[in-house]
């Protein structure tokens, strides 16, 4: 029950954001206020088109540390992923994603989550399990499919768990060690806190900043660097606040990941399932103590 763990899901969904925030010390078109100006703004941009890639990536940077929320849509294709992918590329991408993937790790995700820990979304495993979570304060709910319930309880008892909670969210709080360690996804701090704390890589390679384009049908400034033999591509809004729009990453192997960053400062969905389509975290407890 442990697998989606908060590492996991950041590892694969947030790891091209992470390393290129914190890479752009070395910014391959200079690090004064100049960069290269060849696209102006045309009278409604933010300004980032005559900034250096340097200056951009801190901007994004610091909106992502003080935002108080933020959705998240990721997806991992390709590599040793199971879930067909396709070649769905994302319009204006050049670079793709990659993060050692297994089984078990999530291939998507789409979440909104906040700094008071709060949360609402859906997570995928490569191997087709999925769940819903819903957390408000130290509440937890968490609703997984009947996959889900075959591939992580053992023997026949997964078939029977499928059955017993089918449609039905299981209920308790980050007190109970199942729950908090799946629930640990919701934490945006704990995010915030780690892009924070992290330090430039000896391997990260120079930021380049690239043309202006579109994403999603939001007007970008695409940001590339390399690090760990991957390449990554950050988007960051060129209209309004410098938001950073997507990530996107892709190895050598062929896998890539794209994480969707929207609804900056939204609040989370505040409805939780009710009391009858819920059941006890203590009552999957007990039928695995009798199995």
């Amino acid at each position: 029950m442990s697998r989606m763990s908060r590492k996991r899901v950041w590892s694969g969904a947030l790891c091209c954001a992470v390393v290129l925030l914190t890479v752009p010390a070395c910014s391959s078109d200079g690090d004064d206020g100049g960069g290269s100006g060849d696209k102006a703004d045309g009278g409604g941009g933010n300004g980032l088109a005559g900034m250096s890639a340097r200056k951009i990536s801190d901007k994004a940077k610091q909106e992502l540390l003080d935002a108080r929320s933020v959705h998240l849509s990721m997806k991992r294709t390709g590599g040793d992923t199971t879930t067909k992918g396709g070649d769905d590329r994302d319009a204006g991408a050049d670079a793709d994603a990659g993060t050692d993937a297994g089984t078990d790790d999530p291939t998507s995700l789409e979440l909104t989550l906040d700094r008071d820990g709060n949360c609402a979304g859906t997570m995928k495993e490569a191997g087709g399990a999925s769940l819903e979570l819903v957390k408000r304060g130290d509440k937890v709910w968490m609703k997984p499919d009947e996959t889900f319930w075959r591939t992580q309880v053992p023997g026949g008892d997964g078939k029977a768990a499928a059955e017993l909670f089918k449609g039905r969210y299981l209920h308790g709080t980050t007190g109970d060690p199942m729950l908090k360690d799946v629930a640990e996804v919701c934490d945006l701090k704990e995010l915030q806190r780690e892009i924070q704390d992290s330090d430039d890589t000896d391997d990260a390679k120079s930021l380049h900043k690239g043309e202006p384009t579109t994403v999603d049908g939001v007007d970008v400034i695409p940001l590339t660097g390399m690090d760990d033999g991957k390449k990554n591509t950050m988007y960051i809004a060129a209209e309004g606040t410098p938001y950073l729009v997507k990530s996107v990453e892709r190895d050598d192997g062929g896998e890539r990941t794209t994480t969707g960053f929207t609804d900056y400062g939204e609040p989370v969905p505040s409805k939780t399932p009710s009391p009858e389509e819920s059941v006890d975290v203590a009552k999957l407890k007990e039928r695995l103590r009798k199995a």
